[in-house]
């Protein structure tokens, strides 16, 4: 997959995790919040020729951008996201923890779209 592609899922994805909460199917918001996450991460490890394709690579992709920016806030944010892949198993976490734990991936979102150079790929 492309730059693009990656970042187009991210935001497809964010879209149907809010549209999942609205119709009260919680794990499936949950797992399109984290896909969220995880897509723009791939989209920016793809473009810096960086590794991504098991869980373990993005939180190491985290870590390089963390280094890069000095922006603790993006792995703070990128927990919040993984919280969301757990309670897609576990289902745990109400309607407004998921809200609000969706609006923290759009943050997470918007923070790491700027990194993409606009060449894409």
């Amino acid at each position: 997959m492309t730059t693009k592609t990656y970042q187009q899922a991210s935001e497809r994805f964010l879209a149907q995790a809010r549209q999942e909460l609205s119709a009260g199917d919680l794990p499936q918001a949950s797992e399109k919040g984290w896909g969220t996450a995880a897509q723009i991460v791939k989209a920016v490890a793809e473009q810096r020729g960086w590794e991504h394709g098991v869980h373990r690579q993005l939180f190491d992709a985290i870590d390089n951008l963390r280094a890069e920016t000095g922006d603790l806030e993006i792995a703070h944010l990128f927990d919040v996201a993984n919280a969301l892949h757990t309670n897609f198993y576990e289902g745990r976490r109400s309607v407004q923890s998921i809200a609000v734990a969706l609006d923290a991936v759009a943050r997470f979102v918007d923070r790491l779209t700027p990194l993409l150079s606009p060449r894409g790929g």
